[in-house]
């Protein structure tokens, strides 16, 4: 598997983010501004620069339509927050610790579902294994 660097977002970069992550399409940074940027009282160039460091985090992909770009996101929300788990992970000295950690501080509900997750993951594994 390929490790794409995962950029942990900043208050503003995360507003913008969730929205097109919302929005479920294309957007302008004219969308952007008036959905994030008018309600924090941002000029339009700042909504701009924001959506181009996103750009070129690779966060967001573009394509020109006319004199404008539409702009969509290159992964998921729960795609990036995969990622951020991963880097966590990677960057760890002790991953049990960590990992533990988590365990421990998630609701019972959550619990439930990780350790549903993990036997689907071991049988997904022992299927691939017998190809």
């Amino acid at each position: 598997m390929l490790t794409r660097r995962v950029i942990e977002l900043g208050p503003l970069e995360q507003a913008v983010m969730d929205f097109v992550w919302d929005r479920g399409g294309p957007v302008t940074v004219r969308e952007v501004h008036g959905a994030v940027g008018t309600r924090r009282g941002l000029a339009y160039t700042t909504v701009m620069t924001v959506i181009d460091r996103l750009w070129r985090k690779r966060l967001l992909q573009r394509r020109r339509v006319g004199r404008a770009y539409l702009y969509e996101p290159r992964a998921t929300r729960e795609e990036h927050a995969a990622q951020l788990v991963r880097k966590v992970l990677a960057g760890a000295k002790d991953r049990r610790s960590v990992l533990l950690g988590f365990v421990r501080s998630v609701d019972e509900g959550d619990l439930e579902e990780l350790e549903r997750l993990v036997r689907e993951a071991r049988r997904a594994r022992g299927s691939d294994r017998g190809r």
